[in-house]
């Protein structure tokens, strides 16, 4: 796999980076950390080379300094929304974070429930987390957020918020996924500690935008892409261009939230330090691309996986079409088509010439290999056995599977469990093949190489099963389906 980023470099500016902003303010810093700090498998994705947990690596060398707050909001608490890399749902997530920091040694000291408006849903969360031993706060929807600046820097407003307690000089504010409400919870307790005596700063960590590469450069319209549920938009950030004369991108949110951290700043210093949404970050991923091309061809990638996903959510009713809509349009500003995806366009031409649902994967050296249904296996699964054939340079024409071994597993699935779908799915393909490797050397290999296909990309025809899906992101493929919802036979 070519790398476009240097991992190394980032660890070692980025670290330094926020050690001058900490030493900026007095006696407590809160940072936002936009993004995922475990897992930002969006990053690694059109950042080639950026490792997914870098930020948490990076962030390990503040630990003993550090206390951490996770935010989730009531809203999505009531939607139960997902995180689509993971398969779970943010309220889970929050525990999943909150267990992944205490192992590594973090205090992670409450959590903050937000845009609570008084949902039963969130109630109940609370108290669940209670009964766990968790401190949990609320912070209020506000009316006018975040236009109305003289309400919310008040008593009626970030004042009707409760304050979190905490005990260290960096508070790092970290969520599930965005829109979550993080910086508010930073603004709310900039507000908070004034009141108190305390001297605060913040500061915000958002990987994307990335400040310092053009409006519609690939890596930025991927992100646009990934955050068309919340109808985020890049944008100019005019404060940065009055203040020195300089473009620099960031996002809606930032640029319309400025004019309250301006009046909190005022009321707090008499004088904000920033002069604009872009000088709050401490971003540098910026400056660590090594390879410009290979991460434009990734975020080219990235923005045609996130337009099939919306499809597919599109078919399930899972969205509206104003998602579809807007990576459309993201897709026209980035001159690219659905063809552009190597292994989407191999899916579609095996479908044309066999008749029959397809699939398609590119593995790490380029090369194409695609599969279709057959009577007795579906695409998918017999899409990761002339992989892995391929991968153990197994010839293509051995069957790993005897077809006396397949027959009574459909037998079972049919008529013991009424299933309506004979063919195998994928996880009764690596079963089975697990099963003949103590007797078959190619089914070992074929194993053995399963490890390669971390990082590969798949897209089907169809729209795979759960089962057949959850195997894929264990595996750590890449998966894309044409809207097509498979019909019962």
């Amino acid at each position: 796999m070519k790398y476009g980023f240097d991992n190394e470099k980032y660890l070692k500016i980025q670290s330094e980076h926020i050690k001058q902003r900490i030493a900026q303010f007095g006696d407590k810093l809160y940072m936002e950390f936009g993004g995922k700090l475990f897992d930002d498998n969006h990053a690694s994705r059109v950042l080639p080379g950026f490792e997914p947990d870098s930020k948490f690596k990076m962030l390990m060398q503040l630990k003993d300094d550090t206390e951490i707050i996770i935010v989730i909001s009531a809203v999505d608490i009531e939607k139960n929304k997902m995180r689509s890399d993971l398969g779970i749902t943010y309220d889970m997530d929050v525990i999943r974070l909150r267990d992944e920091f205490m192992s590594r040694g973090f205090l992670v000291g409450s959590v903050v429930i937000t845009h609570y408006n008084g949902q039963s849903s969130a109630d109940a969360y609370r108290r669940r987390l209670e009964r766990m031993g968790i401190t949990v706060y609320y912070h209020h929807t506000i009316e006018g957020y975040p236009e109305n600046v003289s309400l919310i820097d008040s008593e009626e407003g970030f004042g009707k918020n409760d304050y979190v307690e905490t005990s260290r000089p960096l508070v790092v504010v970290t969520a599930p996924g965005p829109g979550s409400g993080k910086m508010a919870v930073c603004l709310s307790q900039l507000y908070q500690e004034n009141l108190r005596g305390i001297k605060a700063g913040y500061a915000k960590f958002e990987t994307f935008p990335i400040w310092n590469l053009p409006l519609k450069h690939p890596v930025n319209i991927a992100y646009e892409a990934a955050t068309a549920d919340l109808n985020d938009v890049n944008m100019i950030d005019p404060f940065h261009l009055e203040a020195y004369g300089k473009t620099a991108v960031n996002y809606n949110r930032d640029i319309e939230i400025f004019p309250v951290l301006n009046a909190l700043f005022e009321g707090i210093y008499g004088e904000n330090p920033y002069k604009s949404p872009t000088d709050m970050g401490v971003n540098m991923i910026g400056n660590c691309i090594s390879d410009d091309e290979i991460c434009c061809d990734a975020a080219r990638n990235e923005i045609i996986c996130r337009y099939y996903n919306a499809l597919d959510k599109l078919a399930e009713g899972a969205c509206n079409d104003s998602e579809v809509n807007k990576i459309s349009i993201l897709m026209k500003q980035a001159k690219i088509t659905t063809d552009f995806r190597r292994v989407t366009l191999a899916a579609k031409e095996r479908k044309e010439k066999s008749g029959v649902a397809s699939a398609a994967i590119e593995l790490p050296d380029g090369t194409l290999i695609s599969a279709e249904t057959s009577p007795l296996l579906g695409p998918s699964a017999a899409l990761i056995l002339n992989a892995t054939k391929h991968l153990a340079g197994i010839d293509h024409s051995i069957k790993l599977i005897p077809q006396n071994m397949i027959e009574p597993i459909q037998k079972t699935k049919v008529t013991y469990l009424h299933g309506h779908n004979p063919r195998l799915h994928t996880d009764e393909v690596l079963v089975a093949i697990s099963m003949l490797s103590l007797f078959d050397e190619n089914c070992r290999k074929a194993l053995e190489c399963l490890p390669l296909l971390k990082g590969c990309q798949v897209h089907s025809t169809v729209m795979l099963s759960e089962v057949d899906q959850k195997i894929f992101k264990r595996l750590g493929v890449g998966l894309t389906c044409d809207p097509v919802i498979k019909k019962k036979s």
